[in-house]
């Protein structure tokens, strides 16, 4: 899995998000960042050992605490490859090249003859059917 997969799971938590947020404005330690959020120590912890892993976070100790605060060069770097992916063009489809499915169903000798494949079938020879059939 590469990191800007890890990333983005490691955010798609809707607690892990408000953590990131809240860290962004301010540096917290695990006590802090639970009373904000009402929950556990434990759970906090949790939620910070995943965002760890994933590179986003940055500890620095201060005296019995560890401190947190969000690596911004990770953000950047997910805010770049969103980007690039909202930059890639649509090509037009190539049934012939791509194996596509509405040409293997207006092959299909059942389908042409106006019956329904069987729905064992189904999947193999068409793919999902579409929900407008």
């Amino acid at each position: 899995m590469d990191n800007i997969t890890i990333v983005l799971k490691a955010i798609a938590d809707d607690t892990r998000l408000k953590i990131v947020k809240l860290l962004l404005k301010h540096n917290y330690c695990v006590g802090a960042l639970a009373r904000r959020l009402d929950l556990t120590e434990a759970a906090i912890s949790q939620h910070l050992k995943v965002l760890r892993e994933a590179g986003l976070l940055i500890g620095e100790k201060r005296g019995y605490f560890m401190h947190y605060a969000v690596d911004c060069e990770q953000l950047r770097a997910l805010a770049k490859e969103i980007e690039a992916l909202a930059e890639i063009e649509r090509e037009a489809c190539k049934p012939e090249v791509e194996d596509c499915m509405q040409e293997k169903r207006d092959r299909c000798h059942v389908h042409k003859s106006g019956k329904e494949c069987a729905e064992e079938v189904r999947f193999a020879c068409h793919g999902k059917k579409p929900n407008n059939q």
